[in-house]
């Protein structure tokens, strides 16, 4: 007879959390970037002239918040293993560093998106 064991992940909560915003950030990252390049001058995806701001108002802030959700995990980590129990301790590596350069190049990317996409003040 065959018996199936469940599999305990060796990995710690905080982790997997960390793991889960990587992802979100990954898939929101991408879906902005769709939605960027669909409403670009460049392209004749969206014929109405009044959405493609809006379009990439929307990218921005989906970049905005796809560089908070890898700040977060990434900075989380660093202090684990820095200030982390023996048990906890890790080693910081490069992908900490590459995780900042993310975080921060897509939070400078939406930012510069909202606003060079602001409303303009009927003056």
């Amino acid at each position: 007879m065959h018996q199936c064991k469940v599999y305990e992940s060796k990995v710690s909560p905080d982790l997997q959390a960390a793991q889960i915003m990587i992802i979100i950030s990954c898939m929101l990252g991408a879906l902005s970037v769709l939605v960027l390049s669909c409403g670009a001058d460049l392209t004749t995806c969206v014929q109405n002239q009044d959405a493609m701001p809006r379009m990439r108002l929307v990218a921005g802030v989906g970049l905005l918040l796809g560089g908070l959700l890898v700040i977060i995990p990434v900075s989380w980590s660093a202090r684990v293993a820095v200030t982390g129990k023996e048990s906890q301790k890790r080693e910081m590596g490069a992908s900490i560093y590459i995780g900042w350069a993310a975080g921060v190049l897509m939070i400078l990317a939406g930012g510069l998106l909202c606003w060079f996409n602001r409303p303009k003040s009927k003056a």
